[in-house]
């Protein structure tokens, strides 16, 4: 029996998730080279990538069949958007360039601006058409359609305007699948001015049509890039050293194209190359392998990203999940010494190892998930989870609310590595903060003049109204006390596994 594949297509929108994107892809490719040495397109490569016969001009899809043909050629089945073409430009000339189907490529010049109104209502309306039928060329390629992922940044102006607006053409057009965003949060620090209201206004839209979202935050990743470093740092001067990752890039791409295979081979990817965002983007886009990793390959426990919205998400519009990975690294870092295995199930509830600036251990969850790789034993993450459970404050109704995923293929360089997905009512300080932010500089009506150019006025009442009402939702599942939150009908569930 064959089973079918599940693929997911990516939206990268704006520069922020373009770059993302980059480092997403690049890792992808070496994870999958990695678990994939005979290069055969199987059901796993297929999730998010497609074979094609390069000999035509328009390649021809050659399906995973039994898993055994070997690969020609591998497109990305993403779709890259921006206001300000630099960004995708870049990624053309770089070395994954012959990675991406350029038909799927939809660009200006002149950028948003820094302009939510901008972005959504000005420049979605316009590529509306060619967004529709960018997004159902690439669906037409898929045999079985499981979510679209939306790569963007909430501070700017197309990924928070356009991304929005995308979100919303896709609820529209494609009600039945999964809608995933993992998006990033700005700094408080952030040097857009007009990030406040474009966090709120794009926020409103999330907090509507989207079936998931994966917060992260720029602090967060700052502080998480030190924390590498510094270990990076200790290990070198006990004489461990740090042996670099290499990118898989070309050696897994175009020598295919060309017939010739895979080198032995591969040109490392060294430090001073890297460009200022490298290694956040490195971070982020290991948390989208992760996420899919049980998906994907084979495991104990395989969890499909609706099981993720099904377990994760009680209540609609409280679809936020706060994530946290255990070990931290990068593709530049992996010979750092491995996580005590019990240690790195406590590492995901600790401050400084969530993608947030948040302390979910000390407030309620709603659900959490585990997605557990590498080699790891059921019996010990059911004991982890138990050990985990004593300190942690459940809503009354799900007090063993866990869901629990298990993929034997680890990640590169890891023997094994976790990562947390909470429902956790923490999110609403976060919400809180930039709704503190919008109304600051929205008190003195500083800069509206640009964003009722192109919308109502009244968009930023219905914006602040639609968080607000989110953090209240939030904050009223949130008791004061675990005592508190022990009080009501008894647990009807146990662990999901």
């Amino acid at each position: 029996c064959i089973a079918m594949p599940r693929e997911l297509i990516t939206l990268q929108v704006g520069q922020c998730g373009n770059q993302i994107g980059l480092g997403f892809w690049n890792a992808a490719l070496k994870e999958h080279r990695q678990a994939n040495e005979e290069q055969l397109y199987d059901e796993a490569l297929s999730s998010f990538f497609r074979n094609v016969d390069l000999r035509y001009d328009d390649p021809k899809d050659i399906p995973v069949g039994d898993g055994k043909g070997k690969i020609r050629g591998l497109k990305a089945r993403a779709i890259l958007v921006d206001m300000e073409e630099g960004v995708v430009k870049e990624t053309t000339n770089s070395s994954l360039g012959s990675l991406f189907d350029q038909r799927q490529f939809i660009t200006d010049v002149s950028g948003s601006g820094n302009n939510w109104a901008h972005g959504h209502e000005v420049y979605g309306p316009q590529y509306r058409d060619a967004l529709n039928d960018t997004i159902r060329r690439t669906t037409e390629y898929c045999d079985s359609l499981q979510s679209f992922m939306l790569l963007h940044s909430l501070g700017g102006g197309t990924g928070s305007g356009l991304g929005t607006y995308i979100l919303e053409l896709l609820a529209d057009e494609y009600p039945s699948v999964y809608r995933f965003s993992s998006c990033v949060f700005p700094s408080e620090d952030d040097d857009v001015i007009t990030s406040p209201y474009n966090s709120i206004l794009s926020l409103s839209k999330l907090c509507e049509f989207a079936d998931c979202v994966l917060p992260i935050e720029n602090q967060a990743l700052m502080r998480i890039c030190r924390s590498i470093l510094d270990t990076e740092a200790k290990s070198a001067h006990k004489g461990r050293g740090v042996v670099q990752g290499h990118s898989i890039t070309q050696s897994y791409l175009a020598p295919l194209a060309k017939g010739k295979g895979v080198p032995a081979t591969v040109p490392k990817a060294h430090k001073e190359d890297e460009k200022p965002f490298d290694m956040m983007n490195s971070i982020a886009g290991h948390l989208l392998l992760n996420l899919t990793s049980s998906m994907r390959f084979e495991g104990t426990l395989n969890v499909d990203l609706n099981e993720i919205t099904m377990n994760l998400v009680p209540y609609p519009s409280l679809h936020f999940l706060v994530s946290a990975m255990s070990p931290l690294y990068t593709l530049h870092d992996q010979s750092l010494p491995p996580r005590q295995l019990d240690q790195m199930f406590s590492d995901l509830l600790h401050p400084d190892y969530q993608l947030l600036d948040c302390d979910p251990a000390n407030d309620t969850y709603l659900a959490c998930a585990l997605m557990v790789r590498g080699d790891v034993d059921m019996s010990d993450i059911r004991r982890n989870i138990a050990k985990m459970q004593n300190g942690l404050r459940f809503v009354p109704w799900n007090r063993e609310g866990w869901k629990v995923g298990h993929c034997s293929v680890p990640a590169v360089g890891q023997r094994r590595s976790t990562l947390a997905l909470a429902n956790n009512c923490c999110i609403r300080k976060t919400f809180g903060k930039l709704v503190k932010r919008f109304e600051r500089l929205y008190k003195s009506k500083a800069y509206v003049h640009h964003y009722t150019e192109y919308m109502d006025e009244a968009m930023f009442g219905d914006s602040i109204n639609t968080v607000c009402n989110t953090t209240d939702e939030y904050e009223k599942l949130s008791p004061t006390t675990k005592e508190d939150s022990e009080q009501g009908p008894p647990p009807r569930m146990g662990p999901v596994f």
